[in-house]
């Protein structure tokens, strides 16, 4: 009878060690191989307002894209710095941040700058940092009140100039014309389409010949 328990009691300490190292390598294999600085770009939606943001910026067939943040790793912790609708400019515990996006059904994929480019991680990071805690721009339109999410990594790097800002189109390319979405989306706000003002966005910034695609970081 007492071999039975110990035996039982063995099978149960067992299966909690199983169960520890199965949650300890899911962890693993998310942050291995990350490093400071990383570019965490999230994959879009095909609809609402993810799919319109991708409508009139796709620029490459395997990057669909509508948001994007920096990893800051901090000793042996990881952080995402990034502006969200959700909290506006924040800096999130990385394990909450996949955890959102896969709550989404959005996947995570790792950009990096090149190694030329590598020296300017720090004051970026220093600069995001400054910048938590401002509001979302839900107009998309530049201000220095608000940010959103590439604007917000555009500025951490514009000291050095990695990235760059250029003319916002909402042309659909498949009707040239206005996309109804972004027409609508305007229109209740009482704004004119911004078409043309000086902007950025997450393919953008992914299509940037400074960064290289590292991995998907797998849920």
């Amino acid at each position: 009878m007492n071999q039975i328990l110990k035996n039982k009691f063995l099978l149960k300490i067992l299966a909690a060690v199983f169960l520890l190292n199965l949650i300890l390598n899911c962890r693993n294999s998310q942050v291995s191989g990350l490093k400071n600085g990383d570019l965490l770009f999230v994959t879009a939606k095909p609809t609402g307002l993810s799919g319109a943001i991708n409508n009139v910026t796709q620029k490459q067939k395997n990057a669909s894209f509508d948001h994007i943040g920096i990893l800051e790793k901090d000793g042996n912790q990881f952080f995402v710095l990034h502006a969200a609708p959700k909290g506006g400019s924040q800096k999130q515990n990385l394990k909450d941040f996949l955890k959102d996006q896969a709550n989404d059904g959005q996947t995570v994929i790792v950009y990096r700058l090149k190694p030329q480019y590598q020296n300017t991680i720090p004051s970026a990071i220093e600069k995001g940092n400054t910048m938590l805690g401002k509001p979302y721009n839900f107009n998309y339109i530049l201000d220095e009140n608000s940010y959103y999410c590439s604007d917000f990594i555009e500025r951490a790097f514009r000291k050095d100039h990695i990235f760059k800002l250029e003319p916002m189109t909402f042309i659909d390319p498949k009707t040239g014309k206005t996309n109804e979405f972004w027409e609508q989306f305007y229109q209740k706000k009482n704004l004119k389409v911004p078409e043309g003002e000086l902007g950025c966005n997450p393919n953008g910034l992914a299509a940037s010949d400074k960064l290289e695609r590292i991995k998907i970081i797998r849920n």
